[in-house]
C-alpha cells in the first residue's frame, strides 16, 4: 500500500521549570498540523523536590508526588514502565480516523523493576529528577513514528523510525513474521545462539509483535529474546509476550473478552484473540495510547488492512471497549 509522506519536524522543545510549552508536530509541505502537539507542563508539576510516596494496589504501585501534592510518576511493582506527568499532548491520524487522543502521560523505562520501597535506592535518586520535565521522544512518541506517513528517523545512517508497513504474508502461514531487524535491514544476533537474517523483503516492515519488540525493545532498551520462550526480554510472537513475557499483569487472560479497564494505563502491551477458530491463544498485541476524543479507549497497533502501524479505523477500530473486532477479542494486558 502506497503512503503519503511528511515530514515530521520538533518546532520546538522548550520545557523547563518555568513551564513553558513544547510543541511536536509533524507538517506537510503546507505546514498543516499532523501529528503531535504538547502544551504546558501542569501546575505542580515542575517541583522537583520534597517528593512524598504513597502506596496503591490494583496493581501495587508507588505514586510519587511533589511538594505541592501534584502526581509526578507512577511505578509498577514488577514493572520498568514508568507513567510520567508531563505536557498535555493530542495524537492525531487524519488519514484512518477523526478522533483524537490527548494525554498528559509520559512513558518511560525505568533502569530497573520497581518494588515497594525502591525510592530509598540509589537509582531511583539519580533518575527521577533527571526524568521529571523531559521531553525527548518517550515510548509513546516512539511508537507514532511508525505510523502513516510517518517521517524517517535516522542514526548512525540507519533508519531507525519512519512509516512502516505490515510485510507480506509469511510462507509458513502466519502473519507475525515481519521483525524489527527485518525493518531495520540487519542481520541480528541474539544471546543464546540465535541468529536471525533480515528478509529484504520486509525491509521497513513491522508485524504486531515485531513493533511492540521495536518500540520498546530496540528503540527504548528493553532485553529482546530470539526465541518463544520465558527469559530476561521480549519473546518473539504475540502469545509468547503473553504467557510467557516479562512485565506486571494488568488485566489477567480469562479466555473471554476483557471489560474491566481500570487497571490500564497508556504505553500497556495489549492481547487479543482475533483468530478464535483456532482456539483460545492470543494472536495480535498493540500499545494502549488512552481514552480519545469521543470518550474510548484506543489501542496502537501493527496490522495488515492498514499496512502497519495505527491507531485508526481501517479493519475494525481500534477500541478495545464497545463491540468492534478489537474490542471483542481483546483479552488482557500486561505492563513491561
Amino acid at each position: 500500500m502506497m503512503r503519503k509522506a511528511l515530514r515530521i519536524g520538533v518546532l520546538a522543545v522548550i520545557i523547563a521549570i518555568s513551564g513553558t510549552a513544547a510543541v511536536y508536530v509533524a507538517t506537510r509541505d503546507d505546514n498543516e498540523i499532523m501529528a503531535v502537539s504538547a502544551s504546558s507542563i501542569p501546575a505542580g508539576a515542575a517541583a522537583t523536590g520534597g517528593y512524598t510516596y504513597e502506596r496503591l494496589d490494583n496493581p501495587p504501585r508507588t505514586i510519587v508526588r511533589d511538594s505541592a501534592g501534584a502526581q509526578l510518576a507512577s511505578f509498577t511493582d514488577g514493572s520498568r514502565t514508568v507513567m510520567l506527568t508531563g505536557p498535555s499532548r493530542t495524537f492525531t491520524e487524519s488519514r484512518f480516523t477523526k478522533v483524537t487522543v490527548t494525554s498528559t502521560a509520559w512513558i518511560r523505562l525505568a533502569p530497573q523493576e520497581w518494588s515497594a520501597g525502591a525510592e530509598k535506592n540509589t537509582w531511583f535518586t539519580d533518575w527521577l529528577p533527571k526524568t521529571v520535565g523531559d521531553t525527548s521522544a518517550d515510548v509513546l512518541a516512539i511508537a507514532l513514528q511508525y505510523t502513516d506517513g510517518a517521517a524517517d528517523q535516522m542514526s548512525k545512517k540507519l533508519r531507525v523510525g519512519g512509516d512502516a508497513s505490515f510485510g507480506p504474508d509469511s510462507a509458513e502461514g502466519r502473519l507475525e513474521k515481519s521483525d524489527f531487524y527485518d525493518y531495520l535491514g540487519v542481520d541480528w544476533d541474539f544471546a543464546g545462539g540465535v541468529h536471525e537474517h533480515a528478509e529484504p523483503m520486509r525491509a521497513r516492515s513491522l508485524d504486531c509483535s515485531g513493533f511492540v519488540r521495536m518500540v520498546y525493545g530496540y528503540r527504548s532498551g528493553y532485553p529482546l529474546l530470539g526465541t518463544n520462550t520465558k527469559g530476561p526480554g521480549l519473546p518473539r510472537r504475540a502469545w509468547a509476550l503473553s504467557e510467557l513475557g516479562p512485565g506486571t499483569e494488568v488485566i489477567h487472560d480469562e479466555k473471554k473478552q476483557a471489560t474491566n479497564f481500570s487497571a490500564l494505563q497508556p504505553g500497556d502491551i495489549l492481547f487479543f484473540n482475533l483468530e478464535p477458530q483456532l482456539g483460545s491463544q492470543v494472536s495480535h498485541t498493540g500499545i494502549y495510547l488512552g481514552i480519545d476524543s469521543d470518550g474510548h479507549r484506543r489501542v496502537l497497533s501493527s496490522r495488515k488492512v492498514a499496512n502497519g502501524p495505527t491507531f485508526g479505523d481501517a479493519g475494525g477500530v481500534s477500541l478495545i471497549d464497545g463491540a468492534g473486532t478489537y474490542a471483542k477479542a481483546f483479552r488482557a494486558a500486561k505492563r513491561l
